[in-house]
């Protein structure tokens, strides 16, 4: 079933500058920006659990310990 929403015309110029083709509806802009949102969260949390992941192995230095190796004060 299809509905209809209100939008500003404020967003609906942001919208149509995000069309990949002249044509592209609205609705795919908007399911291709929750895609991109949603992958963006996918791929945060896998850095998040990497960077973790080094931590605990010790693979991370402090600015302390980098400053001192890159000789800065």
């Amino acid at each position: 079933m299809a509905t209809s929403i209100q939008i500003s015309e404020e967003l609906k110029k942001v919208l149509s500058k995000k069309k990949l083709f002249e044509r592209e509806t609205y609705e795919n802009i908007i399911w291709n920006l929750l895609e991109d949102n949603m992958e963006l969260n996918e791929q945060t949390k896998k850095e998040l659990e990497q960077s973790r992941k080094e931590i605990k192995e010790g693979k991370t230095l402090t600015i302390n310990q980098l400053k001192k190796e890159l000789n800065i004060k």
